[in-house]
């Protein structure tokens, strides 16, 4: 539990942070990456290493292309096993399993049958298995954005795919941050938001089309098949 100086300094922090409006409409990110960071210096040592692993974790949009699959699984592994937050363990769950729906979509929509065994992360891979041939796996009631990202899988459009998970991403911490304003969830809610902005604002079509297949088809392939079995029940 924060002591009354912590929760006061991180009530300050959230106070001087300026909000993003939006985040398709922003061409810039509300505050630079390094004013940013001088900013949140001011996290205990403990807040800013929690802090630190969730955007490895996550990130992987910035990861450089050459991260081995060994690397990807260690810091998903180190972001699980060490982060005991709920709120932080939730917004990792969350965030893979919307890759696990969306590496399922992908296998599907090459042609390739329902996974067996162990396989993908979290409380839906056995009944996206089961209901493989079925529209959107019948979870649409669990995830509404599915049927467009499978409309989008078949337009030669990998921009409008990634901008609609883009958003998902950014309505979820949003839906988190209502709970969450002056603590440090509320900061690491903040920077996520934050660095999904900074994504949009520097993004190009053509190469960012290139990245996200890559990733998603090579590293996050191997995360599902190396590591995702292992924290399925984590």
């Amino acid at each position: 539990m924060a002591s009354l100086a912590e929760s006061m300094a991180y009530v300050m922090l959230m106070s001087s942070l300026p909000r993003p409006l939006s985040l398709f409409g922003a061409t810039q990110t509300p505050i630079s990456r390094l004013k940013l960071d001088r900013r949140l210096r001011i996290l205990d040592e403990e807040d800013a290493k929690d802090l630190r692993l969730i955007e490895d974790a996550l990130q992987w949009g910035n990861m450089p292309i050459d991260l081995t699959t060994d690397q990807v699984i260690q810091r998903v592994r180190v972001a699980m096993a060490d982060t005991e937050n709920p709120v932080l363990r939730q917004i990792i769950r969350d965030r893979l399993e919307m890759r696990t729906v969306m590496a399922a979509l992908r296998a599907r929509h090459r042609g390739d049958g329902p996974p067996k065994g162990a396989w993908g992360y979290g409380r839906w891979t056995q009944h996206i298995a089961r209901n493989w041939t079925e529209p959107n796996f019948r979870l649409e009631g669990v995830f509404p954005w599915i049927a467009e990202a499978q409309r989008l899988l078949a337009l030669p459009d990998p921009m409008a795919l990634e901008r609609l998970l883009m958003q998902q991403s950014w309505t979820e911490l949003g839906r988190l941050a209502g709970a969450h304003e002056f603590d440090f969830e509320a900061v690491v809610i903040y920077v996520l938001r934050w660095n999904i902005v900074d994504r949009w604002v520097r993004y190009d079509g053509k190469a960012a089309a290139e990245r996200f297949d890559q990733l998603v088809e090579t590293a996050l392939q191997d995360v599902e098949e190396n590591i995702m079995p292992e924290m399925a029940h984590g």
